[in-house]
């Protein structure tokens, strides 16, 4: 982890406010993530764009946009709550569509089964009206270093 990204990282849990964080990560810039803190948990937010469009006809988000927002999501979840020292780093990450991304706002939560001293599994959930009514659910297992190995 650069020098810059981990006084980032510090300021954002400071003031509660990961948007000087987001902005080091160009993916997440280019797609257009928010995030806000709610007391323990975070919530995800991928602003309605055009950008983000696959299908022009439905309009309906891209697949790869939602997988996208969805694995960053988790692996900024994780950096903010398991105190590890460096980024984590995809292993794997398994998505189910359950309903088309139409051209709104779409939000997603993420939960931690299971976190050990080398791996973290994460439960992904996205979607636009309603919690209960998800769009796409998603786990995601990533390495992540262990303290004092940074």
């Amino acid at each position: 982890m650069t020098h810059r990204f981990k006084t980032r990282l510090e300021q954002a849990h400071a003031r509660g406010n990961y948007d000087a964080l987001l902005d080091l990560i160009p993916y997440a810039k280019l797609i257009g993530i928010e995030c806000t803190r709610l007391g323990d948990e975070l919530l995800f937010r991928l602003p309605a764009s055009k950008d983000n469009i696959g299908n022009p006809i439905l309009p309906a988000l891209h697949g790869g946009v939602i997988a996208g927002f969805m694995e960053l999501s988790a692996a900024l979840h994780l950096l903010v709550f398991t105190g590890a020292p460096g980024l984590p780093k995809i292993i794997d990450f398994s998505l189910d569509y359950l309903r088309a991304g139409q051209f709104r706002d779409t939000y997603a939560k993420c939960q931690v089964w299971r976190q050990g001293r080398r791996v973290a599994n994460v439960a992904i959930t996205a979607w636009q009206s309603t919690a209960v009514e998800p769009i796409a659910t998603a786990r995601a297992h990533f390495k992540i270093e262990e303290p004092g190995c940074s």
